[in-house]
């Protein structure tokens, strides 16, 4: 199983835990980041991941995170490929760096894309090639 983790998914343990939400998603991710570093679970990396995280104001966040390409199967380039699906997939009322993410998830043959953002997982929701979720449903339900 291949997975794909957006950046606000990465980022999940940094924001304010008051809220119960925020805390169960960010257990939620901290629990399949184990299962990757157990080789259960495949992890799948983007230049467009590299890019969003490279803005992060916050240098430590952004070492947590760029940790993590190491561990990753595949890392994708951008393509002819990739930027006409993700402008496909843009028409769905998506931002432009979502949409890149998603469509490098499908070019990475991944079979879940992760994301703690509610409006990319209902305008994407029945998009054929890939089931996006956030970390607390892909816990609940496909582990």
């Amino acid at each position: 199983m291949r997975v794909y983790l957006d950046n606000c998914c990465f980022n999940r343990p940094f924001d304010d835990q008051s809220q119960a939400r925020v805390r169960i998603e960010a257990e939620a991710k901290l629990e399949i980041q184990q299962r990757i570093k157990d080789k259960k679970i495949e992890l799948a990396w983007s230049y467009i991941l590299d890019y969003e995280n490279q803005a992060n104001p916050f240098e430590e966040r952004r070492d947590v995170v760029t940790r993590w390409k190491t561990v990753a199967v595949v890392d994708m380039e951008e393509t002819a490929a990739i930027v006409r699906q993700a402008r496909e997939i843009a028409d769905r009322g998506l931002r432009a760096k979502d949409s890149l993410h998603i469509a490098c998830a499908i070019a990475a043959d991944c079979d879940f894309f992760l994301t703690t953002d509610d409006l990319v997982v209902k305008r994407i929701r029945g998009y054929v090639g890939i089931t996006v979720m956030n970390p607390t449903q892909f816990i609940v339900e496909v582990e």
